[in-house]
């Protein structure tokens, strides 16, 4: 018997995305599956578009529940109102030690930045800067999920803790990120508002953690990250998004070291 699993969709203010993701979800040809929307009280229209989209496809295994006030505990909020075994169906029953996958994220949009932001990503996969996407929520909840008091970084926190566990790995298939209306301004100032919670992080595993090294270390992130195991083949073959790339990575970076000054 194949096993129930649950999607659980995070959502604030996004009746403008929210029909193409559960329009995905709902294309899966896996179908044993309920679908969770928990969203942050949003003033704009996700709730009824998500309602509509269930009600003219006649799903029934879905629920839609209002809860905030960040992204981690509504991931957590959704896991404790989950009945699946596993958040995303992927082969991992063969393999009981198998504790968490990686998805390769997929950006989508047509802009020069958008391209750049898909590049970047391609060199991210299984590495310190990604996090496991599925995982059995058995699982999830030994860890007891996201931490809640932190903003940005409980993705990172989170994968520490499942590679705890047990064994990770990189699927085949990948997940799609709809970036289509992507703004460098606003990009910039939630990397400013991720990098409030750093120091609190770094505090929890301590500053010696070998994934922090890597993941704070400019050696690591602008250099190693996009070079290791093979990568460095892509660097060569595209010369103009390489530079994109590094140009948003040195205005985060830039933005980082500004914010820590003023603190």
């Amino acid at each position: 018997m194949e096993p129930l699993v649950s999607i659980i969709i995070t959502t604030r203010n996004e009746e403008k995305n929210i029909l193409n993701c559960l329009e995905s979800v709902n294309n899966q040809t896996y179908k044993k599956i309920e679908i969770l929307v928990v969203d942050n009280f949003s003033i704009d229209n996700t709730k009824k578009t998500s309602l509509d989209f269930f009600k003219k496809k006649g799903i029934k295994n879905f629920k839609f529940c209002d809860f905030g006030n960040e992204r981690s505990s509504q991931r957590n909020f959704g896991a404790q109102k989950a009945n699946g075994k596993y958040y995303l169906y992927l082969e991992t029953k063969k393999n009981k030690n198998l504790t968490g996958l990686y998805i390769p994220e997929i950006i989508k949009g047509y802009s020069f930045w958008n391209r750049v932001r898909k590049f970047e990503r391609s060199f991210y996969d299984g590495t310190a800067i990604d996090c496991v996407r599925f995982v059995p929520l058995e699982k999830f909840k030994k860890v007891q999920g996201f931490d809640e008091t932190l903003i940005g970084p409980e993705d990172w926190d989170f994968d520490k803790k499942i590679r705890q566990l047990g064994e990770t790995k990189i699927t085949k298939a990948s997940l799609y990120h709809n970036e289509i209306g992507f703004s460098l301004k606003k990009y910039l100032e939630k990397k400013k508002y991720y990098g409030l919670s750093f120091q609190k992080y770094i505090n929890k595993w301590g500053k010696d953690d070998p994934d922090i090294k890597k993941q704070f270390s400019p050696y690591y992130r602008f250099f190693i990250v996009f070079v290791e195991n093979g990568k460095w083949m892509k660097i060569f073959r595209h010369p103009i998004l390489t530079l994109g790339m590094y140009f948003l990575r040195f205005l985060i970076g830039l933005q980082f070291i500004l914010s820590s000054n003023k603190e």
